[in-house]
């Protein structure tokens, strides 16, 4: 399946190439040259030429120019891939040479417009947020120069079917499983970290972070959408809030999500305050203000500049709760301003279904299948004709604007409507989301079009002006963001669990195996915390451990179950221990010197500070870089002790110690 593979020279001497067959479809390739002194190379290059044209290209990073490289910062499982309908070439670098040497500079292209795939070694810079460029001064010593890789091919019809499958195996079997093994990235009782998430919410740091009041002459509270480390009660300094002061029910920040797992804790640990608190939650979302059955996703105050004294930075404070206000995520192609912002249907399916799950599984609160339907009455009614559901609506006129009104995010609203059927037996919602579910299975899928609201008008805005709707010629792909890919997945669950039809299971898991792709299945040495099972979250933005590992845990582990594969349970388990590895504690000791790097004054007080991820601006190193300033209760230790205290009520404390995977 190869025509060629040329070699660059280095310091005037072309590298020897060994080839070693390690199974019938695997060959590993090594690359060694003696070098007598020391070379400055800017730039050394291993190009392989596919002996067919590809149809389909898959690689972990965009590189929309020939300066642009995929970087080993984001070598999460790093490989390339090309197939037609039956060939299919992938390329792995060895990452345990990257390990045992210690480089630092690794990187990979790929040239869908040449048809050549690229391994390489050069320093990195960061260009745009987050993509890398080639940069200059990269030097080799004298001694022995090794690279080496893996040539995965394979000429079948599972290669159509789902090219994700083998290679991901391939990965596991040879760096994930023996590691999750050995106890990565945690090992324990998970327990611990949920605990020091309460206390700190509701204890250390109550008073930055609790927030009660009233709305309508009705008791309301929840945790304030983040924290900063100026907000500890160890800073020496002044207290600046890093963005107004909010509480939100959208995709990433649902307080109601979190107080789901708080109250499940609460009543296992009968704890009595902390149910209150969930309830209070509740009674928050059920009071957020409806317009012909949409609703808002955020309730914030108005914040205020104050300045301590004469040459002090302006900080920013908020004016209390009396002065509140309804808006919606300001992560949209439209407007920054919360109050102004559109409704976002994602949102609004996503905070309708948590209603449903905590009316099924926690308390039949009446109240909540009630807000719920309202709003599914209103869903129908603006579906297209072609299947999709509008991506916002214009907060005054409630009609569709201008972007994602065809894209992934309408699969949220697939399983909110599947779950409202399965509760009602009411047929419309069925047939509106297996509609829906057939417009993606059609439009996004085979083409990889994982565009959503994070994709773009989120921090990496990289191509929100020209992308959108658009593969990237030189990498025949489109900006893709592995959020839409994890609502897919779980909405074809959702319709294979409803209908028994198979198709939908095996479109299912070649989605899900696309959403692994960007799952970290080795531990690099150049990031000083624990990564395995960790998520990124882009093929544009540099994150491991996201915050977004906690919510895709449980539906790794249901494919795992569904399809009796011990590889997703693994992975599964790996998710949700790595939720936790961001939190500054005892039990993460890496993780702990990190902060304290960065953050010198951190003590016991904030055992429970977490991060939402890890090397987001695409930079790490041991003294701090990479290791972030805040914490968002409800998408990072708040989010995360839900997923354990929910799969612990699904599956038992036995399945989350790994016994009997």
């Amino acid at each position: 399946m190869i025509k060629a593979i040329k070699v660059d020279s280095i310091g005037g001497q072309l590298p020897q190439l060994s080839y070693q067959k390690i199974a019938p479809q695997v060959v590993k390739v090594r690359v060694s040259v003696d070098l007598p002194e020391d070379v400055r190379c800017d730039d050394w290059r291993i190009r392989i030429l596919p002996a067919f044209q590809p149809t389909f290209h898959w690689a972990p990073h965009l590189t929309p120019s020939d300066n642009h490289i995929i970087a080993q910062h984001v070598f999460r499982a790093p490989m390339m891939m090309l197939t037609d309908q039956r060939k299919q070439l992938v390329i792995i670098p060895d990452v345990d040479l990257l390990n045992s040497t210690l480089a630092r500079d690794w990187y990979m292209d790929m040239d869908a417009t040449k048809n050549q795939l690229t391994l390489g070694r050069s320093l990195a810079q960061v260009g745009e947020h987050v993509l890398f460029k080639r940069k200059s001064g990269n030097i080799y010593t004298r001694g022995k120069f090794e690279f080496a890789f893996y040539v995965l091919a394979f000429d079948d019809r599972e290669v159509a079917d789902n090219p994700f499958r083998r290679p991901l195996a391939f990965y596991w079997k040879n760096w994930g499983a023996g590691l999750f093994d050995k106890g990565e990235p945690i090992s324990g009782d998970m327990e611990t970290y949920v605990r020091h998430s309460y206390h700190w919410a509701f204890q250390s740091w109550v008073k930055q972070v609790w927030q009660s009041f009233e709305i309508n002459g009705k008791k309301v509270g929840a945790p304030t959408f983040i924290v900063n480390t100026t907000q500890s009660p160890n800073y020496p300094g002044k207290t600046n809030e890093r963005e107004f002061r909010s509480i939100w029910n959208q995709a990433w920040f649902s307080s109601l999500r979190s107080a789901s797992g708080l109250y499940r804790f609460a009543k296992r640990t009968g704890d009595q305050e902390l149910l209150d608190k969930a309830n209070l939650t509740k009674e928050l979302a059920l009071s957020y203000p409806k317009k012909e059955g949409f609703f808002y996703g955020l309730i914030g105050t108005e914040m205020e500049e104050t300045i301590a004294g004469e040459g002090d930075k302006k900080s920013a404070r908020s004016k209390g709760w009396e002065h509140y206000y309804w808006g919606n995520s300001n992560r949209n192609p439209y407007t920054w301003d919360a109050r102004k912002s559109p409704f976002h249907l994602l949102d609004m399916s996503w905070t309708a279904l948590l209603m449903l799950r905590w009316y099924n599984e926690l308390e039949k609160d009446p109240r909540l299948l009630a807000y719920a339907e309202d709003y599914a009455k209103s869903l129908l009614e603006v579906q297209s004709a072609d299947g999709f559901f509008p991506g916002w609506l214009d907060v005054e006129t409630l009609k569709p604007l201008a972007h994602l009104n065809d894209s992934p995010e309408s699969a949220l609203s697939v399983t909110f409507l599947l779950t409202l059927y399965r509760m009602t037996q009411k047929e419309e919602y069925k047939v509106a989301a297996l509609r829906a579910m057939q417009a993606i299975m059609k439009e996004i899928i085979p083409n990889g079009r994982w565009e959503d609201f994070e994709t773009y008008w989120s921090c990496s805005r990289v191509g929100a002006e020209d992308w959108v709707g658009k593969k990237v010629l030189r990498n025949d792909m489109y900006k893709q963001n592995n959020f839409s890919m994890f609502w897919t997945a779980e909405a074809l669950l959702e319709c294979y669990q409803t209908t028994k039809a198979k198709p939908y299971l095996k479109i299912g898991q070649r989605t899900l195996d696309e959403l692994l792709m960007t799952q970290a299945a080795w531990q690099p040495h150049f990031i000083p915390i624990k990564a395995l099972g960790g998520f990124g979250v882009m093929n544009a933005d540099g994150e491991w451990n996201d915050a977004r590992q906690s919510l895709f845990a449980e539906l790794i582990i249901r494919y795992g179950k569904e399809l009796k594969q011990r590889e997703y349970l693994q992975r599964g388990l790996a998710a949700l221990r790595a939720s936790f590895i961001m939190m500054y504690c005892p039990e993460n000791p890496d993780t702990k010197a990190q902060w304290e790097e960065a953050w010198p004054f951190f003590g016991k007080e904030d055992y429970g500070f977490m991060m939402e991820n890890y090397g987001h601006g695409g930079e790490t190193n041991a003294k701090g870089l990479g290791i972030g300033e805040f914490t968002i209760y409800d998408w990072g230790n708040g989010a995360a002790a839900e997923a354990y205290n929910r799969i612990l009520d699904h599956y038992g404390a036995d399945f989350l110690q790994g016994r009997g995977l």
